[in-house]
């Protein structure tokens, strides 16, 4: 069940960046490493409606459902949008700047995190086709082996978001120097997230 090709998948899929990964590098670099792990707490969290849905058979109704799916989505589209403007107002809650930057309560970081996630409705879908592959075949077992398939998932997208945001509040440093670092870093991951919106925008159930 927790195979050495499970791990492996799972780890590569954490690794490819996302947007939760975006949201973290960009704490990471705004804040530092405090609001960065509290970021990859978030984001990890968010996961787990979609973790459920796909345990419970939730995810086939979703996609079954072109009004559920869409009304889903477009709230995604929308925060992603108010995620990128946030990126670029100087006063933004995600905004870099070289300034010592007032600090944010962590569950206000988490919760934006997690709202990314939850916001997304292809990852529910998503679950559902990565996880029976490695399940046993034991109908009995099946709910407890996705439960905890989807435990290991969690802990390895925490532990690499983690490792993702130290790196940024490490690098903070060297590259916040520069006034138009800072401005092109801003415009750079509002682009990023105005990006991953027009995605989810064209997804389809």
């Amino acid at each position: 069940m927790i195979s050495l090709q499970f791990l492996l998948t799972a780890f590569v899929v954490v690794l490819a960046p996302g947007t939760g990964v975006i949201y973290t590098l960009a704490l990471g670099l705004g804040r530092g490493r405090r609001a960065a792990i509290w970021a990859a707490l978030g984001c990890t969290l968010g996961i787990l409606p979609h973790l459920a849905a796909a345990t419970l058979g939730l995810a086939a109704v979703l996609h079954s459902s072109a009004l559920l799916f869409q009304g889903v989505k477009i709230a995604g589209v929308v925060y992603l949008l108010y995620l990128a403007w946030q990126m670029l107002k100087s006063d933004g809650a995600l905004s870099v700047s070289a300034a010592k930057p007032d600090p944010q309560p962590g569950l206000t970081i988490a919760k934006r995190g997690a709202l990314i996630n939850i916001l997304n409705p292809k990852l529910s879908i998503f679950f559902l086709a990565l996880m029976p592959p490695f399940l046993s075949g034991s109908a009995a077992s099946a709910t407890q082996e996705m439960v905890l398939l989807g435990a290991v998932f969690m802990a390895l997208t925490f532990a690499v978001f983690v490792l993702y945001g130290l790196f940024a509040a490490q690098a903070r440093q060297l590259i916040l120097g520069s006034e138009r670092v800072v401005t092109w870093l801003n415009r750079s991951f509002a682009a990023i997230f105005a990006a991953l919106a027009l995605r989810l925008a064209m997804e389809r159930a």
